[in-house]
């Protein structure tokens, strides 16, 4: 216990995983606590001040188990192992806490989710913004960034959403951070960006950052600093995986915020679900680190044509020349070289890490053969080596066949899950191992020997030889026939039936064997150490090979996606302007039944702003969200879900959509949507897209109208922006048709169309087309709609007399106002009303001459529906 309590007072806040025998034990509040999380029973062991020492335990053979719920649920633990030998100990073994596992720093395999990064983030604070280092340890990757503001801070959070995060020991820090799980605070002269660099220049052994790019970087440098002196502290040891700082500014990406991100549901739906999201349906890798790729990529669509395009080129080689089958199926003898690399440079991987990182590299000239167009390979194959960046990761492979050929020679077909286990090496490898394993194969057929001729000699035909791991090699005979041994014979153990025995020769056979288990399983860890050894010489090398084939696997995902779903590529132009034609969304489509309704958006400088109308139901958030979505795809480098799609420069893709308080920060819906909506007026540029979703409906009809019409007209006139704004307030459509200073307003009308038609058994039936058309719509077919629903007939029934005296009321309001008496008296427009009638304006719009007799004949009905 004294041990216990030393150990304890390094890591108060943690929970103790303390090392006894075959168990770790945990005690006092550390034992309740574990009991009530991981449904274990609490017991107790002893007295302390008079009073039970409460305890519970995990067996150390399936401890990983438990490990993982703990950190799953926020819990860091200190590991307390016996560090000395009980064999050779006088008194207690001494223990030592060797490393803590916390919810960032994990690497163990049964710890991670193998398709997301397991993220350790460190914020700094200055005068102006923050700085931020973040480390995926278990890929080896360690980045920094420097954010400005408030809104900047949030968007990486939700874009990066790390497991933990240290902040200085401070006040003042934004709510949305502190309330997040796995914050920790530390000292705050940790992160002081001075003190930092000097850190950094040693941790690196460089004479400068400027290689890294973040000479001058202050508040990243302090971050940074607190991250790795963090990392060191839990793990115990250096960190040779990480080896550079990548500056990852985030003018080279697309910017989201937070709300973009949710209401697109990219990898997690707004209730929580991760299926049928975007990354759902994109995500075809093969291989782990494949996956975790792509979620990277899509998390952070870049701005940089010339990757893009090369990307995009990639991807085209690999259909054109139908490769892409053929090099996926490669893949599947990968395994998740990135995260072993990281264990190998820890000194913690384990035998299986070492045959599957073999089997990769053997698996490496079939996938060169298939991007250099080898033999036996259709000649079309020849024209992957067309695209520039497929040529790029090959080089980026290497020639690795001097570690694949040790790894092949030393390492078992088969190995255990643990070096302890023995069997690691292969027959043939190591002479001296062969000897000894020759000397233990042979123990059986000697015992076998040993017991034919001791029964002979005794005449004892039930006579046994047997082992056991506590006595050892024994003579076995029963009860009754236990006068008869021979007087050579030395007990060693009584049993209720039988009594074991040991002889000279026993003995010494046994001296023998034993001695040669131990000599073999030493060997294999001297063995096993040199592996690791000749690994660390060509880390470097093997981790830009692991990187080139997640970005293979990544590429080809995307040729399999585009020929299964039949996307085309994207063209990006350095034109204002934004064309899609035929555009789908691609998670509706993969969850719908019926064939789904493509749709056109065109907007240019010209032509800035659609106001969508139409019925609920009837397709406009889809319309908007697939829009932004095939954004996204073609800035990831992904083919896209249209028959074509023209993509000018795009600087950030901003949403307000859907509905939702945040009871934490106090915010009602309408709080929310007006927050949402501020932040979209203050960052939106001429460069970006922006998704608007009946703004105002979370207030009075007046107020939430005159919203509206106030945040489209700043939306189109002071920021220019690419707009998307779906209404019901019908009077916004008026705006199409205002002239302001300089020119058009650059806003034009579209909706979704819907059709209703009567049946004898339902009466009245809505069928939607999800069809954009140009103009307004007629209206919005709510009570329809609330009859799809299934609101009581009676219900929609008062609600249809009670439409009609709105709509009665509101036209003799607009005949009282054009009285003479009226003109002084108050107005307010009409929820109901048009600023002037439909029809009127589509007629206006006709020019008889230009119309075929079809087209006539189409504009009649199209009049005849409006009146």
């Amino acid at each position: 216990m004294r041990q216990f309590f030393a150990a304890k007072a390094e890591y108060p806040d943690l929970l103790l995983f303390f090392r006894m025998g075959d168990f770790y034990e945990l005690f006092y509040d550390d034992a309740r606590k574990a009991a009530r999380l991981l449904d274990i029973t609490l017991t107790q062991r002893g007295n302390s001040a008079g009073a039970p020492i409460p305890m519970a335990g995990v067996p150390v053979h399936a401890y990983e188990g438990y490990l993982a719920r703990l950190v799953a649920m926020g819990e860091s633990v200190a590991i307390c192992e016996q560090i000395g030998d009980p064999a050779l100990a006088k008194g207690i073994v001494e223990r030592k806490v060797v490393r803590v596992v916390t919810p960032g720093t994990v690497t163990d395999e049964a710890l991670l989710n193998e398709r997301r990064d397991t993220l350790l983030m460190a914020v700094a604070r200055g005068r102006k913004g923050y700085g931020l280092a973040w480390a995926d340890l278990a890929g080896g990757r360690l980045l920094v960034n420097e954010v400005d503001s408030d809104d900047g801070l949030e968007a990486e959070l939700a874009r990066l959403e790390p497991a933990e995060v240290l902040v200085p020991d401070e006040d003042g820090w934004p709510g949305f951070l502190m309330s997040r799980h796995g914050v920790r605070r530390r000292a705050p002269w940790l992160f002081d960006g001075e003190s930092g660099r000097r850190q950094l220049l040693q941790f690196f052994g460089v004479r400068d950052l400027n290689g890294f790019g973040i000479e001058g970087l202050q508040r990243a440098t302090g971050a940074a600093a607190a991250l790795l002196g963090y990392v060191e502290e839990t793990q115990k040891q250096r960190l040779p995986h990480l080896t550079a700082i990548t500056f990852e500014p985030a003018s080279d990406a697309i910017a989201m915020n937070a709300a973009t991100r949710r209401h697109l549901e990219l990898d997690t739906r707004i209730d929580g679900d991760q299926r049928n999201t975007v990354l759902g349906v994109l995500d075809s890798t093969i291989t782990p680190m494949g996956g975790r790729l792509l979620r990277r990529w899509l998390h952070r669509p870049l701005r940089d044509r010339q990757v893009l395009a090369q990307r995009h080129q990639a991807v085209q080689s690999l259909t054109d020349s139908d490769r892409f089958d053929s090099l996926r199926e490669s893949f599947r003898r990968l395994g998740d070289v990135e995260r072993i690399l990281t264990r190998v440079a820890l000194r913690s991987a384990r035998p299986r890490d070492l045959s599957t990182l073999r089997d990769a590299l053997l698996a490496l000239p079939g996938i060169r053969a298939q991007l250099e167009g080898g033999s036996g390979l259709p000649p079309a194959a020849k024209e992957v080596l067309e695209s520039p960046r497929l040529r790029a990761l090959l080089d980026e492979l290497g020639q690795h066949d001097a570690i694949s050929f040790h790894l092949r020679e030393a390492v078992a077909p088969q190995p255990p899950l643990k070096i302890s286990d023995g069997g690691v090496f292969a027959d043939g490898f190591d002479a001296e191992l062969d000897e000894l394993r020759r000397l233990s194969t042979n123990a059986d057929q000697f015992l076998v020997e040993l017991e034919a001729r001791e029964r002979e000699a005794s005449g004892i035909n039930t006579l046994k030889v047997g082992y056991n791991r506590v006595h050892g090699f024994y003579i076995e005979i029963s009860k009754g026939q236990s006068e008869r041994a021979p007087v050579h014979y030395t007990r060693r153990q009584t049993l209720t039936n039988a009594e074991r025995y040991i002889t000279e020769e026993l003995k010494a056979f046994e001296d023998k064997v034993l001695s040669a288990r131990e000599r073999s399983l030493s060997r294999e860890k001297l063995l096993y150490e040199q592996v690791l050894d000749t690994l660390q010489d060509e880390l470097a090398a093997l981790k830009r090979c692991a990187a080139a084939l997640a970005e293979l696997d990544v590429l080809a995902g995307f040729a399999e996606r585009a020929q299964a779903l039949d996307w085309s590529a994207p063209q990006l132009v350095d034109t204002a302007e934004l064309s899609i034609e035929r555009g789908r969304h691609p998670v509706v489509e993969a969850v719908r039944d019926e064939p789904f309704e493509p749709n056109d958006l065109h907007l240019h400088p010209g032509r800035r702003m659609l106001i969508i109308t139409g019925p609920n139901m009837g397709g406009k958030s889809t319309y908007m969200r697939q829009n932004a979505l095939i954004v996204l795809l073609a800035h990831i480098g992904s083919f896209v879900p249209a028959q074509r799609a023209v993509i000018g420069p795009i600087d950030r893709i901003l949403t307000r959509i859907g509905a939702g308080d945040d009871l934490a920060r106090g915010q009602s819906t309408f709080m929310v949507e007006m927050a949402e909506t501020s932040y979209i007026l203050h960052h939106a540029t001429a460069q970006s897209l922006v998704l608007m979703d009946e703004i105002g409906r979370g207030t009075s009809t007046y107020d939430g109208l005159a919203l509206a019409d106030a945040v489209a007209r700043h939306l189109a006139h002071d920021n220019r922006c690419y707009t998307l704004f779906a209404t019901h307030y019908f009077e916004l459509t008026a705006l199409a048709t205002e002239s302001v200073e300089g020119g058009e307003s650059g806003i034009a009308n579209v909706h979704l169309d819907a059709v209703e038609h009567h049946d004898r058994e339902q009466g009245e039936v809505l069928v939607f087309m999800h069809a954009v058309k140009d103009g307004p719509a007629d209206r919005s077919f709510g009570l329809q709609v609330a009859a799809l629903a299934g609101l009581p007939k009676t219900t929609v029934a008062q609600a249809r007399r009670r439409l009609a005296e709105l709509e009665q009321r509101g036209r003799q309001t607009q005949a009282s106002s054009m009285a003479p008496d009226a003109l002084d008296a108050p107005h307010q427009i009409g929820l109901f009303q048009a600023q002037e009638s439909a029809a009127s304006e589509a007629l206006a719009a006709l020019d008889p001459d230009e119309l075929t007799p079809k087209q006539a004949l189409e504009a009649l009905y199209r009049l005849k529906s409006l009146l």
